[in-house]
């Protein structure tokens, strides 16, 4: 019987880290843990509640009052439940991806998110993607990856992701958000964006998903095979 290991993918926005977490999760019938959508269940919330102003500046009191109230699961046909309310579809929108950054920033947030993803985790047989968790929430883990690509081929997955869900929304701007996720992401004081150093590095910016899928695989293979 193979060993079940934890897989921690992190890199930048629009690389294509989330759909190869998942894909691997399903080849190895493992558990996935999003950790992105996670935080956009939290965004979402505070865009619902008033807590972020026409400026995009959050009340992180009024958040953190509320914060433990906050229910958040996922199921395993990877479905997103805030408050027992299916959130998958409508935490992927420009609006709360604008904000989602800012709201990880936050402490308390990072704190409560970490321990409910390391509950989840308990067992082995998991892959979570983000962009601390080689670093902070599974510094452990037996398989770091750290996902990369160009700025231009991260703009046109992204367009392409928001086309199909009808979002009327001009390159420009798309890969506006990209850029400034990155810098937030990598420079904030919480828990920033940065490679693990004992993290194997992936470029997609050429690979196709399936061959994106066939590396993770093989480095998986050298790590589960006695």
């Amino acid at each position: 019987m193979q060993k079940k290991i934890t897989i921690a993918i992190d890199g930048y926005a629009g690389c294509g880290k989330s759909t190869l977490a998942k894909a691997l999760a399903k080849a190895l019938n493992y558990t996935f843990i999003d950790s992105g959508a996670m935080y956009r269940a939290v965004a979402f919330y505070c865009l619902e509640n008033g807590f972020i102003s026409e400026n995009d500046e959050i009340d992180s009191t009024q958040l953190l009052k509320q914060l433990d109230q906050l229910s958040i699961n996922l199921s395993p046909d990877q479905k997103v439940w805030l408050n027992n309310q299916d959130i998958t579809e409508v935490i992927r929108s420009p609006k709360v991806a604008r904000v989602v950054s800012k709201v990880a920033a936050i402490k308390a947030v990072r704190t409560k998110l970490v321990e409910l993803q390391r509950q989840m985790s308990v067992g082995g047989g998991i892959v979570m993607d983000g962009r601390d968790i080689g670093t902070v929430v599974f510094p452990n883990a037996e398989l770091k990856i750290f996902v990369t690509a160009s700025i231009e081929v991260r703009t046109q997955r992204r367009l392409a992701e928001l086309k199909t869900k009808g979002e009327d929304i001009d390159q420009e701007a798309v890969q506006h958000n990209l850029l400034d996720r990155d810098h937030q992401d990598s420079t904030r004081a919480e828990s920033p964006l940065k490679q693990a150093t004992d993290a194997v590095v992936l470029d997609t910016s050429a690979l196709s998903r399936e061959e994106q899928l066939d590396w993770a695989l093989s480095r998986v293979a050298l790590l589960v095979t006695d």
